[in-house]
């Protein structure tokens, strides 16, 4: 338990990557908020450090120790020497801390806080395990289970202090400032903006070839190379970063991979955003727009039971109608059965009242302390 001798000034959060780019970007937003907004000393701890060098570009992928915007970046390697002096442990996603690190945990004087920081979901368990705690089975040590969420009853999400306002005052000028940074032209209304990130088992190739077929021009930005063989089995050509591809009322817009910040804007440039895993859907929710989520994909079916969860959450404030048909798209694009042509235009014809609910959805949001905060509030709570 921490005590009055150890404030929480200094943080380790443990990360192993497990869903590529999502377990290292919500580690190292955690890591840059409790740093830049609480002025902790935070060390995070990651075991691959090349999708933290993506999403960081100031990151060096060979250095084992390093220092970047004041967060101590080290890799976590097996038989890696983990100091004594921090006041609080963060076990991101439950990624399991070695028994001779909990062991020196547990020998020390004032032992630290140690919160697993749970994944996202909508489901309503949730709220009635937030905060609780485990005691380890053989140590004089207790794992405190901490859960982001929708309510006022979890740890809420990750929020940066000024993003509502950034957000707000990225407007028309700064939208085509975005696009021509990477080589292309200001995209303009009537012309629909979308971004995708997905999954390669998402039905990409059969809802590109549906947007190249209809009748409304349509731009779709793709950031990274993960998704290039389906743009290219629909428009015929060899794909490569920079590039604009057409087929018929569809342009795919090759991006490269964008650091967070970067991602942040291309989500604010755009009308719709499909995302995956659990930072971009986030953010995809802070940027106040109609989207659609591909959460990952778990063998037990745990990913599914998420996006039902969050359907019935965020469809409660929206016309049964377009309930309805927001639902039918996202059970399609992950795995469920029906038809693209018939799912996306009931998805295209909802998105007016997409558009104001995804700014109301924020709003609501927005009112919830963030999980930054709640993470601190905490901390102090257990000082004694």
């Amino acid at each position: 338990m921490v005590t009055a001798h150890s404030k929480p000034a200094t943080w380790d959060i443990f990360c192993k990557v497990v869903d590529n780019f999502g377990d290292a970007g919500v580690c190292w937003r955690l890591a840059r908020i409790l740093q830049h907004e609480h002025g902790l000393r935070v060390r995070l701890w990651i075991d691959d450090l090349a999708p933290l060098q993506a999403l960081c570009p100031a990151i060096d992928g060979d250095a084992r120790a390093q220092r970047v915007e004041n967060i101590d970046v080290r890799q976590w390697t097996v038989g890696a020497r983990i100091p004594d002096d921090g006041a609080v442990v963060i076990e991101a996603f439950g990624c399991g801390l070695s028994d001779e690190h909990v062991t020196q945990m547990a020998a020390r004087t004032h032992p630290p806080l140690w919160i697993v920081l749970e994944y996202l979901s909508a489901e309503t368990w949730v709220d009635e395990h937030h905060r609780l705690a485990s005691p380890h089975p053989r140590l004089a040590l207790k794992r405190w289970f901490f859960f982001p969420g929708f309510t006022a009853r979890t740890g809420g999400l990750l929020r940066e202090a000024d993003l509502p306002a950034r957000r707000d005052a990225f407007g028309p000028e700064q939208q085509q400032a975005f696009w021509r940074s990477h080589g292309h032209t200001g995209a303009v209304s009537p012309v629909l903006k979308l971004s995708l990130f997905a999954y390669a088992d998402a039905p990409v190739a059969a809802w590109l070839t549906v947007l190249a077929q209809g009748t409304q021009p349509v731009v779709v930005a793709v950031p990274g190379p993960s998704l290039l063989p389906a743009v290219q089995a629909v428009c015929g050509s060899a794909p490569h970063e920079g590039s604009a591809l057409r087929r018929g009322a569809l342009e795919v817009r090759l991006l490269p991979f964008l650091p967070q910040a970067q991602y942040d804007e291309l989500l604010w440039a755009c009308d719709f955003n499909l995302v995956r895993g659990e930072d971009s859907f986030v953010r995809a929710q802070w940027a106040a727009r109609p989207l659609v989520w591909q959460p990952y994909r778990q063998e037990d079916g745990a990913h599914q039971r998420k996006m039902e969860a969050f359907l019935g959450r965020y469809g409660a404030g929206l016309p049964p109608a377009t309930a309805a048909a927001t639902a039918a798209f996202w059970r399609l694009w992950n795995g469920g059965s029906g038809d693209m042509v018939t799912a996306w235009a009931g998805l295209r014809a909802a998105a007016p009242d997409l558009a104001k609910h995804a700014r109301h959805w924020a709003d609501q949001l927005a009112a919830f302390r963030d999980l930054a905060a709640q993470l601190v509030e905490f901390a102090h709570d257990k000082v004694e």
